[in-house]
């Protein structure tokens, strides 16, 4: 996978494809609700928002990607339904950096919801 397709995939919430292209000592900071350091950390917590993401219908969109060497913003919307009924919309930007590896080294997240 190209870098460009690990942090699409990641945005994307497609967390399984790219846990091999996570460093050991990443760190994950989604602004506003938490930090998780280390592979392991990052992977538990994928897991975790992989669980509610299986309770509901997502419709993800990616809206722009920038990349700049080793740097890389995606930002875009996420859509979740229940029963055909919106529980949530989400307009998000991640932002990452990899290391020399070619292995993503630090991920930002700002999620703001919909009101």
């Amino acid at each position: 996978m190209t870098k460009t397709e690990i942090a699409k995939a990641f945005s994307n919430a497609e967390f399984e494809k790219i846990y091999k292209f996570i460093s050991d000592n990443a760190v994950w900071t989604v602004v506003e609700e938490g930090v998780f350091t280390g592979k392991q950390a990052i992977i538990d917590n994928c897991d975790q928002v992989s669980n509610y993401f299986n309770s509901v219908t997502t419709d993800f969109k990616t809206l722009n990607i920038i990349a700049d060497g080793n740097k890389f913003a995606i930002s875009g919307t996420a859509e979740f339904l229940r029963e055909n009924k919106r529980v949530s919309f989400v307009s998000a930007c991640d932002i990452y950096e990899f290391n020399d590896q070619d292995q993503i080294q630090t991920i930002t997240s700002y999620c703001i919801q919909s009101k």
